[in-house]
């Protein structure tokens, strides 16, 4: 235990003298952390040996999307999302089903002994678009600020949106018993997901502040613990809607939207510590990732795990949001920006590991897939990032 703790310790710290370089690079963080976890993992020079349970690698990853959603959130202009020409609910509303079903039919194709079920499960968890890997285009503004927006707001709900789809299907994968008819159950369990997801999140935020500010106004409150409470508060909107039965991924990213929308200026920064704690949890989840599942994955990834990986975060996700885009004001080169950088990372990690501890016949070939796209989208987006946004702002000069 001790030795693999030592190696987290020194690769966070060797991390954070090279991380503005590493930002500035064609590289990123969950490129150095994944590589990391690869070598020092079984397939490398096996000095990580973690003993890790399919629900203990859940817990790091929900913890750590809970983190960012909240403080990606609490960052976001809710004034350009107003007028960010509807690009958010076209996203969410049109591309998103769009790219469950094309990846659906992708899985078919390219998997025709899968079960549909199998098929469908697969689409599902590799359609949400990963917060955390897709920080350098949301915090760059170089980006347009609609753009920016739109991807943020997307990345940040369509998880959430993803849960009770992946839930369903699920009840009907594993042959639950379903007490209603189908229509009734499936809308019973997105009013669960979603419903009390969003009133924990907004109910909760807005009680922690009122309490926070109270606080303040009798002086029992410590500048050495400013920090602490929005750290607290993301756990608190995650682990309870969660208890209640609902979307902790929605109770995050709504509660971090009411907690930007009401902070006021004058009472200082007090996210800094929660997007640090998410972006230290998110790099050791990678490490994670590369030591313990690409360890155990890798040698089962086939060419036609490469070939749905990589259809994923082309076709599957490009020609939806190209679609749902169609009509507004965003140019041709602005709409393929948009549909590549729809990363796949934590939230698809979590559903996998949903969809294998609850023993679907398929779960190890979807697993297998799920770790060949997110390792894919590692790389491909960590690498393209900078030079796409550099050509994007280009492009917007000119």
């Amino acid at each position: 235990m001790y030795g693999n703790a030592a190696v987290l310790a020194a690769a966070v710290l060797l991390y954070s003298a090279i991380a503005g370089r590493v930002d500035r690079s064609w590289l990123s963080g969950p490129i150095v952390f994944t590589a990391a976890g690869l070598l020092l993992g079984p397939l490398g020079v096996d000095v990580l040996r973690f003993q890790l349970t399919a629900a203990g690698l859940r817990a790091i990853a929900e913890l750590s999307l809970a983190m960012v959603l909240f403080t990606d959130a609490a960052h976001a202009d809710l004034g350009v999302v107003r007028r960010a020409l509807g690009l958010p609910e076209r996203l969410l509303l049109i591309g998103l089903p769009l790219t469950i079903v094309l990846g659906f039919l992708c899985a078919i194709l390219v998997f025709p002994d899968m079960l549909i079920l199998d098929a469908a499960l697969l689409a599902a968890l590799l359609a949400p678009t990963d917060a955390a890997l897709g920080a350098p285009v949301v915090s760059n503004l170089a980006v347009p600020a609609p753009m920016r927006e739109a991807l943020n707001l997307e990345s940040g709900l369509n998880d959430g949106i993803c849960v009770p789809v992946v839930i369903v299907l699920l009840d009907f994968a594993v042959g639950r018993e379903i007490e209603h008819n189908t229509y009734l159950h499936i809308l019973l369990v997105l009013i669960e997901e979603i419903g009390i997801g969003l009133v924990a999140g907004v109910v909760l935020t807005g009680v922690s502040l009122a309490v926070l500010r109270l606080a303040g106004r009798f002086g029992w409150t410590s500048a050495h613990w400013r920090h602490i409470p929005v750290v607290a508060l993301a756990a608190l909107c995650f682990m309870a809607a969660q208890a209640a039965g609902g979307s902790g991924f929605i109770a995050c990213f709504t509660g971090g939207l009411l907690f930007g929308f009401l902070h006021r200026k004058e009472e200082g920064d007090m996210l800094g510590a929660a997007s640090s704690t998410g972006e230290v949890l998110a790099l050791l989840t990678w490490l994670v990732f590369g030591s313990s599942v690409l360890g155990r994955l890798l040698p089962a990834f086939t060419w036609q795990t490469v070939l749905y990986a990589v259809l994923s975060l082309t076709v599957v996700r490009i020609v939806p949001v190209v679609a749902a885009l169609i009509g507004t004001a965003t140019s041709p080169g602005q709409r393929l920006f948009i549909g590549w950088f729809g990363p796949r990372g934590l939230a698809s990690i979590v559903f996998a590991v949903i969809v294998f501890e609850a023993g679907v016949s398929g779960r190890t070939l979807i697993a297998t897939v799920a770790a060949c796209t997110v390792l894919a989208s590692i790389v491909a987006h960590g690498m393209t990032a900078n030079p796409l946004i550099i050509a994007l702002g280009r492009r917007a000069k000119v």
